[in-house]
This record gives C-alpha cells, sequence and structure tokens, in this order.
C-alpha cells in the first residue's frame, strides 16, 4: 500500500459510492510514502519509512451526516465502511449549516508531483545527514536535525459525478547548529518540492556560520527598531494573520478585517501599497493541489492587491447565506516583492536588527492580529550595512497588520513553510521600521 494509480483508486472510490443507499456519498481515498533521517549531538539517531493508505466515507440522509474509515480495500471492507457512515448519519443531529456535495467540475493537473523526490532513497537521507554531521564537527560545532521526505497522493469521487486524483511530493529540511559551550545557535529550514532544487551544504553553512557568530550575545535594551526578518522569521507572523482571511469571520464582526458597523473590509486600504498577496496552484515554485477540501477548483485569486483587500475565503455554506460566490480555500499563500537577498537588504541598513527566526508564537488580541514571541537561533544587530555582533534574543509584540504598514523595503520571495500548519507560502526578506520588542530572553 502507500501509493495506489489514477485507475486502481477510481475503482475503489466507485465501488464505494455504488455500495451507499444515502441520499449523497463521497469517498476520499489518501496515501503516502514517507522517509525520514533525525541527528543529534553528531550522531544519526533514528530513520525509517511510514507508508500508509486510508479510505474515507462521507453520507448524508437529508441534513445528517455521518463519516467512518478504513485502510482495507476488499469488498467485504468497503461494504463495512460505507454500512458504517449510514450508520453513523442516522443516529447524527441534523447540521444546520450542511451543504450538498459539489457536482462535476473539471480540474487542471498541477506541477505538485516530482520523480526524483519520490526516488529518494535511505543512502541519500544518510549521505544528507553525514554530510551536515561533518561541516559542523570541522568547526567544532554540534548539530541537530531533521530530513523527510515523501510522496502522495489523493483520490476522491461522489454521488454526484465528481472525481479527482492527484500525486505530490515534498522535502522538509532543518537544522539547528549550536557551539560547543551552547552559546551560540544557528538554524536553517527548507522546503521544497523537488529535491533537485536541494542544497544542503549552502544551508548548512548558513546554520554554522550563525552559530559561530552569535557567541558571545550582548544585550540590547528593548523597544522599537528596524529590523530585517528573513523569510522563514516573517512566515510564522504572516501565517498567522492568514487564519483570519475567512469571510464569515470578518462578517460577523470577529476579524481584523471587520468594517466598523457592520460587513468586511473587501476593497479597503488595510496594508501598505507595496504589499501584495495572492494564491496560485500553478504557481512554479510552491504549486499546490488543484481543489480545496470541499472539491471546488482552484484558480489563481488575488488576495491583497496594492495593499487593498481583494478577496476573503467564502465557505459554500456562508457564500450561500450571503449570495456570493464561494471560493476555493488557497492552497498556497505568495507574497510579490523585489530582486534583493536578505545580504543585500543588509548591506543597506544603517542601524538595525536582523531576525533570523520566530517561534513560539501565541495570540494577543484576534481584533489586530496583535501576536507575541520569541526570536531564536540568530538575532544580529547591523550597523552601517554591516552585521556588527550577536544579540541576545528579544520577545516581541507585534500584529503583521501592523508590520506590513511600516514596511522599508521587500526582498527576493522563497519558498517557507511555517512551523504550524502545512501551507506552503512565497515571502520575501522584508526591512521593517518600528518592530516592537518588549523584552530580553537569555534562550539561545
Amino acid at each position: 500500500m502507500g501509493i495506489f494509480t489514477e485507475e486502481q483508486a477510481r475503482a475503489i472510490l466507485n465501488k464505494c459510492v455504488a455500495l451507499s443507499k444515502a441520499d449523497e456519498c463521497t469517498a476520499q481515498l489518501s496515501g503516502s510514502i514517507d522517509g525520514n533521517i533525525r541527528f543529534a549531538l553528531n550522531n544519526i539517531s533514528t530513520s525509517g519509512i511510514v507508508s500508509n493508505t486510508d479510505l474515507e466515507v462521507q453520507v448524508a440522509f437529508g441534513k445528517r451526516v455521518g463519516t467512518a474509515t478504513i485502510n482495507a480495500f476488499d469488498d467485504a471492507s468497503l461494504e463495512r465502511v460505507v454500512r458504517r457512515a449510514e450508520d453513523l448519519a442516522r443516529l447524527a443531529p441534523e447540521n444546520p449549516e450542511f451543504v450538498p456535495a459539489v457536482g462535476k467540475q473539471v480540474y487542471k493537473a498541477t506541477p505538485t508531483f516530482s520523480q526524483s523526490t519520490a526516488d529518494i532513497t535511505p543512502d541519500y537521507r544518510a549521505r544528507v545527514a553525514g554530510d551536515s554531521i561533518a561541516a559542523c564537527k570541522a568547526q567544532k560545532l554540534i548539530a541537530a536535525g531533521f530530513l523527510q521526505d515523501g510522496q502522495s497522493f489523493v483520490a476522491f469521487a461522489n454521488s454526484r459525478g465528481n472525481f479527482g486524483y492527484q500525486r505530490a511530493s515534498g522535502v522538509d529540511y532543518t537544522c539547528t547548529v549550536r557551539s560547543e559551550d551552547g552559546r551560540g545557535s544557528g538554524w536553517v529550514g527548507r522546503n521544497v518540492q523537488d529535491v533537485a532544487t536541494f542544497a544542503p551544504a549552502t544551508d548548512i553553512r548558513t546554520a554554522a556560520r550563525k552559530a559561530a557568530g552569535s557567541v558571545d550575545a550582548r544585550a540590547l535594551e528593548p523597544g522599537k527598531y528596524t529590523v530585517i526578518l528573513e523569510p522563514a522569521a516573517a512566515a510564522g507572523l504572516i501565517g498567522f494573520m492568514f487564519n483570519f482571511f475567512g469571510a464569515r469571520e470578518a462578517d460577523e464582526g470577529r476579524s481584523f478585517l471587520s468594517k466598523k458597523g457592520g460587513g468586511n473590509k473587501i476593497g479597503e486600504q488595510v496594508f501598505d501599497p507595496r504589499v501584495n498577496f495572492y494564491a496560485d496552484p500553478n504557481h512554479p515554485d510552491a504549486p499546490a493541489m488543484p481543489w480545496d477540501g470541499n472539491g471546488l477548483p482552484r484558480t489563481r485569486l488575488q488576495i491583497v492587491r496594492d495593499g487593498k483587500i481583494a478577496n476573503l475565503d467564502y465557505s459554500r455554506y456562508w457564500a450561500q447565506k450571503q449570495g456570493k460566490p464561494a471560493t476555493a480555500e488557497p492552497g498556497n499563500i505568495i507574497m510579490e516583492g523585489g530582486t534583493k537577498s536578505t545580504a543585500d537588504l543588509v548591506r543597506g541598513t544603517q542601524k538595525g536588527i536582523l531576525v533570523t527566526r520566530t517561534w513560539y508564537i501565541r495570540m494577543v488580541d484576534p481584533q489586530t492580529v496583535l501576536l507575541t514571541g520569541l526570536t531564536r537561533d540568530g538575532t544580529f544587530y547591523i550597523e552601517n550595512g554591516e552585521i556588527k555582533y550577536p544579540l541576545k534574543n528579544f520577545r516581541f509584540n507585534e500584529s503583521p497588520v501592523i508590520m506590513l504598514n511600516n514596511i522599508d523595503e521587500l526582498g527576493k520571495p522563497v519558498r517557507v513553510k511555517a512551523d504550524e500548519g502545512d501551507t506552503i507560502m512565497m515571502l520575501p526578506p522584508m526591512r521593517l521600521r518600528d518592530f516592537t520588542f518588549t523584552s530580553l530572553s537569555d534562550a539561545v
């Protein structure tokens, strides 16, 4: 098990739909083969391969819905899972927000799968871990990291004639490098869809340089500073903000996009005019599945244009209630930027702070998206275009909404994934004015 062909998946799903006696039935089959290797204290600690395939069946009698899952695919098992879903539906209360499954759709395949990633071997994983460890040992540094790669497929069919099948692949690599005395720390993270674009040797040099350079960090008084957020540092804040782009939350007054007196802020200036966000399942560097969780086809969708809110996420229920067209949930988030690298932004900074990474981010105020969190694994003071010395880490209290109104300059977007969640983003390094640090942290 693990990966089924389109023909195999279609046969199983069609059987499930045909077996159902409910008013409607949707069956989804998903599977994956994931490999990994973990290393710590300059030694490989674990490695493995996990293969799994699951079938989920959802049925409805009127507005009563039942769902059951199974990972056996013989005829008797298929009959059992369908009947189980139907039994649960009959027992369930009516769902007042139930919306029937979508009818037949046309999906345009997106480039989410790379054979080179699917062909990764245990030897390759061991070589990446070994090279990461060797590069750190040579500088008397200590490496700890995790490499995970995988290939997957998703297929679904429903009783209204809709069907979809798509394969995907991806690689995730993170490495934290510490000095032997534990006083210096550097980090690097990389997420790619095609392993041919992965350059771990370059990445580990970045983490090692930051680890060696962050020893003897100095304390700087908390306050408002010009900062350069690397894309990984920005991802945690911006990813959090996009949890609040639902039209319903805005219309009901529960979001920073709620309009005073009622309604939402579509068409209103919310960010700096240089801020542009969109979603595009066919983006060459960050492709996404061609449909969302409801089976709606994804297309290019402008979310923020020139700082103004262009579109919000209308669920099928809320769109129906409000008389609006339903929109597919974005599968990625793309932010436009410029052409400069992080190093270029540093060279153009008179005084400021470089932030490698943000973590432990938590909500303070949902109405303004005020967040609190900590810097980590390499925070440095910049003066006259050069990194002068390492800084002790900070706690920050900052809203990405305010942050994106204090833009000084945006660099070239790169592919990143936030620590929490699976959404892939393309984000630029960004130089920002008046970023708020509230206290110091002794952690490295």
